[in-house]
This record gives structure tokens, sequence and C-alpha cells, in this order.
């Protein structure tokens, strides 16, 4: 798979997402190696991924010799104890640099490797603007990328407003940011662009689910057609080449494949604005 290169560190075109698989998530996370896929996105948050089973999936794909430690591309996060359950990586009565540290210790151990490519902090601590909790985290997270623990580090589920707010702030400023992408705002324009002016990559999920509705309309399907390829791929290959590094949590062999196959074509500009202004 082809991966950009920037400071050193191989980065995907693609992610697989691990999140809501439960039971599957060992399997599936193999499956989508053995598919072809070297970015795997999680978190240490139990009570929507289940990092342990991600890890097990690599440590084996590792050790079978499919795949080299160099070859992937690990992201895991940071996440609050709002959006936690009961089953914590981190004691929730230690300090929040402390909470980071615990959380980021245990995913090595989960992953059994002595650094992550990208460690991303779930989401802040309230809808409006940022916190002393927040930025604490954020000093934390910036901590393990200077001791080189983290390659990258990020933010997800981030507003325009908190972005800017962190970009002012930041000692180590974000690589990456993540959030669910809505055709209807643009496929997040306003924070893309902004992304765009301080060198940081745009993650998109729920590119699909998110947008069903949009994806249904008639000139969706006729490009479809035209290029003899999946809704999907055309949303893929469209994330593609307006910047976007897309996520996929397919739990279908085929559908990754076809997935990953938005590598191998490309769109003209009207079919990108198309796409682009699909919401209107």
């Amino acid at each position: 798979m082809f991966a950009t290169m920037v400071e050193g560190a191989a980065i995907p075109p693609f992610l697989y997402g691990t999140a809501w698989k439960e039971e599957r998530t060992e399997a599936l996370t193999a499956l989508a190696l053995e598919a072809g896929f070297r970015g795997i996105d999680t978190a240490n948050q139990r009570k929507h991924y289940f990092e342990v089973a991600v890890g097990k999936a690599v440590q084996a794909s590792i050790g079978a010799g499919r795949v080299r430690r160099s070859d992937i591309f690990l992201q895991t996060k940071f996440t609050f104890q709002g959006g936690q359950d009961h089953r914590l990586p981190y004691d929730p009565q230690a300090p929040i640099a402390r909470q980071v540290e615990q959380s980021f210790q245990s995913s090595l151990e989960h992953f059994a490797t002595p650094y992550l490519d990208s460690f991303v902090l779930h989401g802040p601590s309230t809808r409006g603007k940022l916190t002393r909790e927040d930025v604490e985290a954020w000093r934390a997270i910036e901590a393990l990328q200077r001791a080189g623990k983290a390659r990258f580090i990020g933010v997800s589920n981030f507003t325009l407003e908190q972005l800017r707010e962190l970009l002012s702030l930041a000692a180590v400023p974000p690589r990456f940011l993540q959030n669910r992408c809505y055709a209807t705002s643009g496929w997040d324009r306003a924070l893309r662009s902004l992304c765009s002016e301080h060198g940081v990559t745009y993650q998109g999920f729920s590119l699909l689910t998110a947008n069903r509705k949009e994806l249904e309309h008639a000139s969706v399907k006729q490009l479809a057609q035209r290029h003899a390829r999946s809704t999907p791929e055309l949303v893929f290959r469209f994330a593609l080449q307006v910047g976007i590094l897309p996520l996929t949590g397919t739990s279908s062999r085929e559908h990754m494949q076809r997935d990953l196959s938005a590598l191998d074509f490309s769109l003209d500009d009207a079919e990108v604005q198309l796409l682009e202004t699909l919401a209107g």
C-alpha cells in the first residue's frame, strides 16, 4: 500500500477502524491486515473498543512474519472518564497527566511495542471552550511525543473553535484531527481548511454511515456506474483526492478489498466537485 513519508514515518492512506466490534475485534483486525491495511485505529476505551484484542491480532501477524512492526501504523487514543465505562485503563483519582501516562503505557502493553505511531486525545472534556483538564491532557500527550514514545499526536471530535484554540496554545501542534464527516457540512469543509493551513491531516470516519441519504442520490449512482465502482469506492476515492485520510470499519473481506481499491483509480475535477457539493 502506498504510504506518505512524514518525518521518517510512513502514514498509510487508509485506516482500518476497530470500534464497535466486540468479540469479533481480533479476527477482523487480523483480516484487515491480511487484506492489506497497514493503518490500524483504536482507542483504550473498552466502552466502544477492544484494544486488547486489536493488540493480539497485531502481535500474531508480526509473530507469524506476515508484517513487520515498522510496516504498521498504530493509532490509539486517551479517553476522559466521561467517555468510558467502569473498565478504566487508569486510576480515576490520579491527576489527568498521570491518567494519560497510565492509558498510554497500557496501550503499549496491549501492542507489545515500545512506541505508538499516533496518540490521540479522543475528545475534549466538554463541547465548549477547552478546559484546564483538556490542556493538562494535551501537555501530557506532548510530553510523550517529545520523549519519542508517540511519533505523532492528534485530537478527535473537536469543533472548529476548539481546534483553533488548541493550535494557539499547543507547544507541539496536533498532526491529526479525526472527526465524523458529514456531506451536509461540505464534508467538514471549514475544519479541513483550518487543518490544511496548519499542516494537520484530517481523518474522516463514518463517511458512509453518516451520509446514507446523500449517497442514495441518482448522480452518485450514475457516477458509480460510469467508473464501474461501488459507492464506497467512490466516497473513499473522493476523500483521498480532497486530502481526507479515510477510515473504514467494514467487517467483510470483500468490502475491505473493494475499499482499498479506491487507491487504484481517480476522479476528475468535475466529479470531485459533484461529490463535494452533494448536499448543496
